[in-house]
């Protein structure tokens, strides 16, 4: 089983490359201790022939596009979230057809969610900004491209080596900075939002048990923790596993996005009927391997 990660040099596609090369009889292409990492993928600015070549030289049985911008202007956004996935599949449809493709999604495309509720595939769309709306054009072109696609919904992820672009990354490396220095303040925004937190490593099983599973799949699954967590606890989980004996100033600033989407949590069963998946690992196991460093399957 010949399976092609794009995006695997970011966070999330380390971790799907490291658990689909432990499937029996994968060989991981792309990049990694993979004996057959030479097709390098860029998918910002490619052409579709020039992408085509390369997945005819890759001939793989599985796409995994990992790929994705989560800052930048909206031309960035756009470029990568949206043009890329489209461009992908214009090149499998032309070069390997009968391939399957796994694309990370985002819940940020639902946008604003309803108090203790959980949302569904089949909920309205409705992003609150340049990333959300990037990420559900290019869930519009996989799920339009006629090929044997799924789309996995990706809460927010969390857990070993989450980069500082993120609130929990960044979160743990102010706390790292800052050490034990009683007189030392963290000085957030508004942390009264909830999200539905969801462990990296989990979200890497999402994707090989969509790699494996016998089609045809949803077009859309929600990977998520399916829980509703208030970033404020998030924060104090962090200060609790890193001994910090400090200050933590909550101001009402904080990103307009956070403000308008107070509320995230997806419902996951369609994963667990389509995909026997369900995650396993909690928000404290995915806090406290992110503050040990941990990177274990």
């Amino acid at each position: 089983m010949r399976i092609l990660v794009l995006g695997h040099t970011g966070w999330l596609g380390a971790h799907v490359a490291e658990r689909l090369r432990a499937l029996p009889g994968a060989l991981v292409l792309g990049g990694g201790r993979s004996p057959a990492a030479g097709y390098p993928v860029d998918l910002a600015g490619v052409r579709p022939e020039q992408l085509a070549k390369t997945l005819a030289a890759a001939a793989p049985d599985t796409v995994v596009n990992c790929a994705g911008a989560t800052g930048g202007d909206a031309v960035t956004l756009a470029e990568v979230n949206a043009r890329g996935p489209a461009v992908l599949c214009a090149a499998l449809r032309s070069a390997a057809p009968a391939a399957r493709l796994v694309h990370l999604g985002s819940a940020a495309e639902y946008g604003p969610g309803v108090p203790d509720s959980r949302v569904t595939e089949s909920a309205a769309t409705r992003p609150a900004g340049p990333y959300g709306a990037t990420k559900l054009a290019g869930t519009v072109a996989v799920t339009a491209s006629g090929l044997d696609a799924v789309v996995l919904r990706v809460g927010n992820p969390v857990g070993p080596g989450a980069p500082s672009s993120g609130l929990p990354g960044r979160i743990a490396g102010l706390l790292r900075a800052a050490g034990t220095d009683p007189a030392a303040v963290l000085r957030l925004g508004d942390l009264s939002a909830y999200r539905d937190f969801v462990d990296v490593r989990d979200v890497a099983s999402a994707v090989a048990r969509a790699v494996t599973a016998p089609g045809p799949l949803p077009p859309v699954l929600n990977v998520s923790g399916g829980q509703a967590v208030p970033v404020r606890e998030l924060v104090n989980r962090l200060v609790r596993l890193a001994g910090f004996a400090g200050r933590v100033e909550e101001n009402a600033g904080g990103s307009a996005r956070s403000a308008e989407v107070s509320w995230q949590c997806s419902d996951v069963t369609a994963a667990r009927e389509a995909l026997d998946w369900r995650p396993l690992h909690t928000l404290d196991d995915a806090l406290t391997a992110l503050w040990e460093g941990e990177r274990s399957p």
